[in-house]
């Protein structure tokens, strides 16, 4: 069975103060919750202790929105993931689109970010997706083996326990569109069906796939409900605690 994991990724919102009042607000309400969903918040760096400090005994993961592939050096402004795990991480984003559009990054820098977090003991949420004119050209499934092959080029499925896989179409993130259920599983049963070729039946009906575009409480039962989507990795609509609790209550584990 795999557990169904709702993730607030908070992007460039929230400090610390802010993050406080969401913990105080989601537990007040976290009884909402299904028993076996995980719900994770991944605030901005200067959050995360506040976050981590708030949530003391809840169960409730913290995890970060990015991290670098060396453990120390000469790298202003970035963060290594063993400082991650120290500060009570359990999760990195790796190669959200946004840093892919906005930050240039590519496959290859994909693959050494997930090794490190591994390295770290962390858990990657690896973020693959097509943009939209790469859906129009009907090059979806190519897009999502090429971001798979890249970042998960010569690891083995014992060096990737608690990969989690969002796919996010590029169309579907901040634009008020969402794929449709039909569209999301199709891309969720492709992107299982590459993990067990590239690794195995086990691993790949192991491993967790969100999805991750647009989701809302108004769209969160039908989207959740598709056998191969195992969460959402939530925008916006993880700003406001009974949004994302909203869409917690809409996950069942499968």
């Amino acid at each position: 069975m795999r557990a169904p994991l709702i993730a607030g990724n908070w992007k460039m919102h929230h400090g610390p103060r802010a993050a406080e009042a969401f913990a105080r607000a989601l537990m007040e309400g976290f009884h909402a919750v299904p028993a076996g969903v995980e719900v994770l918040l991944i605030p901005p760096f200067p959050a995360i202790a506040a976050l981590r400090s708030a949530l003391a005994g809840r169960p409730v993961a913290v995890g970060a929105q990015l991290c670098h592939w060396e453990v120390k050096g000469a790298y202003t402004g970035e963060v290594a993931p063993e400082m991650l795990a120290e500060a009570g991480c359990s999760y990195v984003l790796v190669a959200h689109s946004e840093r892919r559009q906005l930050f240039g990054e590519t496959d290859e820098s994909a693959r050494r970010r997930l090794a490190a977090v591994r390295r770290a003991g962390l858990r990657p949420i690896l973020c693959v997706g097509e943009t939209l004119a790469e859906r129009d050209a009907g090059q979806t499934e190519a897009v999502l083996e090429r971001q798979l092959d890249g970042a998960l080029l010569g690891l083995e499925a014992r060096e990737l326990g608690g990969l989690v896989v969002a796919y996010e179409p590029v169309w579907a993130i901040g634009t008020g569109r969402n794929a449709t259920p039909e569209q999301a599983q199709a891309a969720h049963a492709h992107i299982r069906g590459w993990l067990r070729g590239r690794f195995d039946a086990a691993f790949a009906g192991a491993t967790r796939i969100q999805y991750g575009g647009s989701v809302k409480p108004e769209n969160a039962r039908v989207l959740l409900g598709q056998a191969d989507v195992d969460g959402a990795l939530v925008g916006g609509a993880s700003l406001e605690a009974a949004s994302l609790l909203a869409i917690a209550a809409a996950a069942a584990p499968k």
